[in-house]
């Protein structure tokens, strides 16, 4: 598999594509004025504790107070336990015996604000580099489950506990979590990310003492620099960067984080923007739509809602060759790698349902979940999927830190307020008669004017001429229409004259 990262730069917005075998994977966005919050740590203030709910909110500068359960504070950590034993379960104690209103915290960011609710916070810090994440507050060496082999997992568990020193671990100083990049690397890469933590943790204590209630203690890296400390492995074939000062700076964070793959990193000076060369601008448009098409002539339908995202799949104009069974097997199959396709592209989190075709053959139910189980391997967000209901409906959630592809870029339409349809001309021109009738009670004129959008005016002096003379006869005024160009299809005015 080749994978390519594309970072186009324009002076309010910054995007990112990964481009798998030539196909558009994912898009990151982030704007000059809208920058996320995830991974910024501040010096909040409890504004008010809610024991009901087991959480409080906390005030940190930002234009909504945040949200702060009592799962995700720091409580006092149990002894360092030994290999292999278990931890007996912490029951949480109660919010107000943990935080009260007024008291200064620092919190972390670990979920954008979304909608109408508040950023997620917590007091359990983490700070990532390129091949581990810091944890201040906890006593552990873990490693990454994406990393399946035994004998790679204890190497890296090993080189840690000797690179940190076991009296530091067992003493509670620093926590560390080995991620998934750094399998195959060696003892010097490691060190230094361990040395590079350290002085950012140390910037972070001494900007504890000096901030501030609701400012910033630390911000994440720019969406470039993430892109490579998060996205770069071994099997990226090229970076492109379109900026030429954004090119120097992910060289320079590359020379320095990860020297072997910095000349992979190119400058695109090519005239065409980088984005339509690798068609990257149509798949983004194509993934604002409701629809995905599938080779086989069937199609996906996805709705996002407030509580979750629904992916509908149909046959379409699929007929198959041999029978309904494998019609309806073959189109789930490829239904499965593009619905787990699309959650990365269009960045849907939370529960999603997929209702896929039903299907009689158990062993083609089996295949068609190990299908989306393979092809959500390549996904970097934490997905658990469930097993298939006998209604052929799958149940899945997917970690959701910002906002989905669609509510970055778009806002609810104007004409139907976020409705998704709008109401039909005959609706509205049964509206404009009952608005006519109360206004001719409510007040005295001669003339009545409607002012409509030209589908439904023309509809009224076509369709439903006899009923408008019907309702002049009623009222005794004499009503006229007329078309506004501007006016969408629910609007109108009634005047009087």
């Amino acid at each position: 598999m080749t994978e390519e990262i594309l970072i186009n730069v324009t002076p309010r917005e910054t995007r990112v594509g990964v481009v798998e075998n030539g196909v558009l994977q994912e898009v990151h966005v982030e704007r000059a004025l809208r920058r996320g919050y995830v991974g910024n740590i501040y010096r909040g203030r409890v504004s008010r504790v809610m024991p009901g709910m087991q959480a409080a909110f906390v005030e940190i500068g930002l234009e909504r107070a945040a949200f702060l359960h009592a799962n995700d504070i720091v409580r006092a950590m149990p002894a360092l336990l030994s290999e292999g034993a278990e931890s007996p379960p912490q029951l949480t104690p109660p919010i107000s015996e943990l935080v009260h209103e007024g008291k200064d915290i620092v919190v972390q960011v670990v979920k954008d604000p979304i909608s109408s609710k508040g950023a997620r916070l917590s007091t359990h810090l983490s700070i990532p580099s390129r091949y581990l994440v810091l944890l201040p507050y906890a006593k552990m060496i873990g490693v990454s489950v994406r990393i399946e082999d035994e004998a790679e997992r204890t190497r890296l568990k090993d080189l840690m506990i000797e690179l940190t020193g076991a009296d530091s671990i067992s003493n509670g100083q620093l926590g560390y979590i080995v991620r998934t990049n750094a399998e195959g690397q060696t003892r010097e890469a490691l060190a230094e990310d361990l040395a590079y933590l350290g002085r950012v943790w140390q910037s972070i204590r001494d900007n504890m003492a000096r901030v501030g209630v609701g400012q910033r203690v630390y911000e994440d890296l720019s969406l470039p620099l993430r892109a490579l400390r998060d996205l770069m492995r071994a099997d990226v074939e090229k970076v492109r960067v379109d900026s030429r000062e954004t090119f120097d700076k992910t060289v320079s964070f590359a020379q320095q984080f990860m020297p072997e793959l910095a000349e992979r990193i190119e400058h695109y000076s090519g005239e065409r923007p980088i984005f339509d060369l690798y068609g990257v601008e149509d798949e983004i448009q194509r993934a604002l739509k409701k629809e995905v098409p599938l080779k086989s002539g069937g199609y996906l339908i996805i709705d996002q809602t407030e509580a979750m995202t629904t992916i509908d799949v149909n046959t379409g104009a699929f007929l198959g060759h041999r029978n309904l069974e494998e019609t309806v097997y073959k189109t789930n199959l490829e239904a499965a790698q593009a619905a787990a396709r699309q959650l990365r592209l269009r960045n849907l989190g939370g529960i999603i349902i997929i209702d896929f075709i039903d299907m009689t053959d158990a062993e083609h139910k089996r295949q068609v979940l190990r299908m989306l189980e393979k092809s959500l391997a390549h996904d970097h967000a934490k997905t658990t999927v469930y097993e298939m209901s006998n209604l052929g409906l799958v149940e899945m959630t997917r970690k959701r830190t910002v906002e989905s592809l669609e509510r970055q870029l778009c806002e609810p339409c104007s004409a139907c307020e976020g409705r998704g349809s709008v109401k039909t001309a005959e609706t509205v021109t049964y509206e404009i008669f009952r608005e006519i009738t109360r206004a001719v009670r409510q007040f005295d004129a001669e003339k009545l004017l409607v002012l409509a959008a030209p589908r439904v005016v023309g509809r009224i002096l076509d369709e439903e001429s006899a009923a408008v003379a019907e309702l002049e006869e009623f009222t005794g005024k004499t009503i006229r229409f007329q078309a506004e160009e501007h006016y969408a299809q629910e609007q109108y005015d009634v005047v009087l004259l």
